[in-house]
This record gives structure tokens, C-alpha cells and sequence, in this order.
């Protein structure tokens, strides 16, 4: 199976002197494509750090990170953030959906941001709410929707560019036993189907069921 992510002696420390925290303490990771990887361990472990600098949203201080043989955190920030805006999808632990917009509108805005006219991008939002399993809340509000739907929204919303590369941080730390394995379903359903690879990070015990592969972190470092 082909490399999507490689990490080698990762490290990322917050601040400096006596104030500084060491985050990450030389992760060593490699993750397949079409792998569903799941991350977990304690609060504070360092696993949505690790995704945070995989998606590129933050910059390692030491050591490699190449996502589709591409050193993304040391590109000029335009390229990277052109780079992250077409191949990785996020789905955020609070969903981040825009109160303002409809369902339909927050699905399609990473579309709207790459350029895409909005009338293309809202049929590919409706069409990819339809494929979530809520096609009938497409012009309501995100204050409508339950918890689990509010989910399946933000992953729409991760999906809809096509990316290489999806991270979902908590996906289920906010929704009961039930909605939190239909979400679950879901994820590896489109896995499963499509062949992209998937980070998963969770301290959720009930849905370890879903990965390939399981690894655990611990204060910055892989520990199994």
C-alpha cells in the first residue's frame, strides 16, 4: 500500500526557557492510504497536535513531516495553504459550522474558498448531504440540527474537495452511544469506498472497533 504520511523524529515545543512545553518528543509514524488510523490516548497526549501539524495547520520545531511525499510545513504559506485547502479535509472536536449559513452553504464553502462558482458548489453540497443520510436539511440552519446531524454536516463539509488526506479530531466526544457509531459507520464506509486515508483522533474506547490500526500516545510520544 502506498505512503501517505510520514513522520521521522517529530518534535514541536510551545514557548521557551523554563515556560517551554514539549508537545510532540520525536513521533515516528507512517500511515497508509486507504488506512483508517486511529489516534488515542489521555487529554493532553499530543494527538491533536500531531494531526494539527500532518494537516498543516501548525509547523513542527524538529524532525519530518512529508504528506503525499510533500514537506508541507516548510512551503511559503500561500503554496501550503493552497496545498491543505485542496487535499486535506478537517473535521474539527466543536464542528465549526457558520450559524449564518444554511446546511447547504457551510458544505460548500471549502468549494467557494478554492474558486468553485456557488451554484456548482451548493449542488455538490446538497448532493454530498444526500450521501450523508440527511438530504431534507439542506436549508436549515445548523441551530436545527442534533448533534449527530451537525457531524455529518462537518464531514460533508470535509469530504466535498475531494481531498487525499481526512483528520477528525473527536469525532464523537460530543454525540451519545448511538449517533456516535452511525458517524463511525459512516467514516469507514467512505474509507472503505474511496480508498483515501483517514486519521482519527478519539480517547473513545467504544469505537476502536472501526480502525485498521490503532495507536496510542502518551506525553508527546507513541507508547503502542
Amino acid at each position: 500500500m502506498e505512503t501517505t504520511v510520514v513522520c521521522k523524529n517529530l518534535k514541536l515545543t510551545y514557548g521557551s526557557g523554563a515556560t517551554a512545553v514539549e508537545a510532540l518528543r520525536g513521533i515516528d509514524l507512517e500511515v497508509k492510504r486507504g488506512e483508517l488510523l486511529m489516534l488515542m490516548g489521555p487529554s493532553g497526549s499530543g494527538k491533536t497536535t500531531l494531526v494539527s501539524v500532518i494537516a498543516g495547520i501548525l509547523t513542527q520545531t524538529e524532525g519530518e513531516c512529508l504528506v503525499s511525499n510533500l514537506d508541507l510545513n516548510h512551503m511559503p504559506d500561500k503554496e501550503k495553504t493552497l496545498y491543505r485547502g485542496s487535499h486535506i479535509g478537517f473535521v474539527f472536536q466543536k464542528f465549526n459550522l457558520i450559524p449564518m449559513l444554511t446546511t447547504a452553504e457551510n458544505v460548500s464553502v471549502p468549494l467557494l474558498i478554492l474558486g468553485q462558482d456557488r451554484k456548482t458548489a451548493l449542488e455538490k453540497a446538497k448532493k454530498l448531504l444526500f450521501e450523508v443520510g440527511i438530504p431534507e436539511k439542506a436549508d436549515v440552519s445548523p441551530a436545527e440540527l442534533s448533534g449527530g446531524q451537525q457531524q455529518r454536516v462537518a464531514i460533508a463539509r470535509a469530504l466535498i474537495h475531494n481531498p487525499d488526506i481526512i483528520v477528525c479530531d473527536e469525532p464523537t466526544s460530543f454525540l451519545d452511544h448511538g449517533a456516535g457509531m452511525k458517524v463511525m459507520d459512516l467514516l469507514r464506509s467512505i474509507i472503505d469506498k474511496t480508498g483515501k486515508t483517514l486519521i482519527v483522533v478519539s480517547h473513545d474506547p467504544r469505537i476502536q472497533q472501526y480502525a485498521h490500526r490503532i495507536v496510542r500516545m502518551d506525553d508527546g510520544k507513541i507508547v503502542g
